[in-house]
């Protein structure tokens, strides 16, 4: 199950109705306006394992998993007599998926009674329109439409619904905003690039690799790449420097028009793809601290992320528990990402964990992930099926919990 900070200040609101746009968890430093932590300048503290982590990093190469904090998908927790039968759901819109979980506390955090993801494309053609298509949106409706309804099903008493870089950049953005409102009664909070990447630490950090020094989260997502350089000396990270850049599977994708049949375009196409988020990756690239490449630690947090460690598996279809918290040699996923680069589109469909649905876009991932491996070349990566929702669940529930009562209280 989850491990839940004790306190998670954060936007609240009724199971469909929106969060009032409130910063998230204070635990999580705020970054300066470049980016940069005056963390970063006093130094890093040694790192400990943080607690469901087992002891030293492995060998280089070596498959291991951090599972001890994988939340349970069933079952019943007591927080000292507060009540667990309370529903808290997140709902994040991406540029690709929508995505909802609704979870109820337990002791040692949460447990997950129910979840729906859907591939919804709603930024797809937004980089030669600027706006929203009514395909995209009818689309992106229909599956909240059945997020709503699951919300009043699961009797859910606070949620959070965000939407990301889509919504960010659409000129249309708060007409479909309103629209999601009057359809469905799920009012959608435009987040900023740097609330999406607080969040995603925040919901996936527990699976980072014990170790010292600074360490680099990742969220590749349809629309854009979050880049979060992390202490993780503390029981939540501090941020020392960040970045988020406007590509993802789909906007990379679409950037790049090529022949999917022609073996030489796809290679010339993969390799502008590369060149393209390098340039993007530029600036954060140069702040970044020299470290042993055994010394760097890197966790990933993205469909791309998830896909190729299914691949690097050899699973059957996609599992959710054998994928959360694996650890995986950072040149097994470069390769994987040049055999994927160099197959047709109708190969990639044909894979496991491919289909149709991502064929197209799992290039692009695997273009934007070798070049975070460029500017961070850990040996191991780490895998999280984790991220935003996660993170939103923390906060509705760090703030929602009982506060200790003072003596007086106790007597009274």
């Amino acid at each position: 199950m989850v491990e839940r900070p004790t306190s998670m200040p954060q936007a609240e609101s009724p199971a469909i109705t929106p969060s009032d746009g409130g910063k998230v968890a204070k635990e999580l430093a705020n970054p300066a306006r470049n980016g940069r932590n005056a963390a970063r300048q006093r130094g890093r503290s040694k790192t400990g394992a943080h607690q469901g982590q087992r002891g030293p990093g492995p060998a280089p190469g070596t498959p291991t998993r951090i599972t001890e904090s994988r939340p349970a998908k069933s079952g019943h927790g007591d927080r000292g007599g507060w009540n667990a039968r309370r529903a808290y759901a997140a709902i994040d819109l991406g540029t690709n998926n929508c995505r909802l979980l609704i979870a109820k506390p337990a002791a040692d955090g949460f447990v997950v009674v129910d979840a729906f993801s859907r591939v919804v494309r709603l930024g797809e053609g937004l980089g030669q329109s600027g706006r929203l298509s009514d395909a995209a949106m009818d689309r992106a409706v229909a599956a909240l439409s059945i997020c709503a309804d699951k919300l009043r099903r699961r009797h859910v008493a606070l949620a959070r619904s965000v939407a990301t870089e889509a919504c960010r950049k659409a000129s249309n953005g708060p007409a479909f905003i309103d629209r999601v409102r009057r359809e469905t009664g799920i009012v959608l909070d435009i987040i900023t690039a740097e609330e999406e990447a607080r969040l995603a630490v925040l919901g996936c950090h527990i699976l980072l690799e014990p170790g010292d020094g600074p360490a680099l989260i990742f969220d590749i997502g349809g629309g854009s790449t979050e880049l979060v350089l992390v202490d993780s000396s503390g029981p939540v990270p501090d941020i020392l420097d960040w970045m988020s850049v406007p590509w993802g599977v789909v906007t990379l994708t679409e950037s790049e028009r090529f022949d999917h049949d022609d073996p030489e375009s796809r290679a010339a196409a993969y390799t502008r793809m590369r060149a393209r988020v390098m340039d993007g990756f530029a600036p954060f690239a140069r702040r970044l601290p020299e470290l042993p490449d055994a010394e760097r630690r890197l966790l990933g947090t993205s469909g791309t992320v998830t896909t190729l460690a299914s691949l690097h598996l050899d699973l059957p279809c996609y599992n959710p528990d054998a994928i959360d918290g694996l650890i995986v040699p950072s040149e097994s996923m470069r390769a994987i990402s040049a055999r994927l680069a160099g197959m047709s589109l109708n190969q990639r469909r044909e894979l496991p964990c491919i289909g149709k649905e991502r064929a197209d876009l799992v290039v692009a991932g695997c273009a934007i992930l070798e070049s975070i491996l460029d500017i961070w070349p850990a040996m191991r990566l780490g895998v999280a099926d984790r991220g935003i929702r996660e993170g939103i669940l923390r906060a509705l529930m760090g703030k929602d919990a009982p506060q200790p009562r003072s003596a007086h209280e106790q007597r009274a």
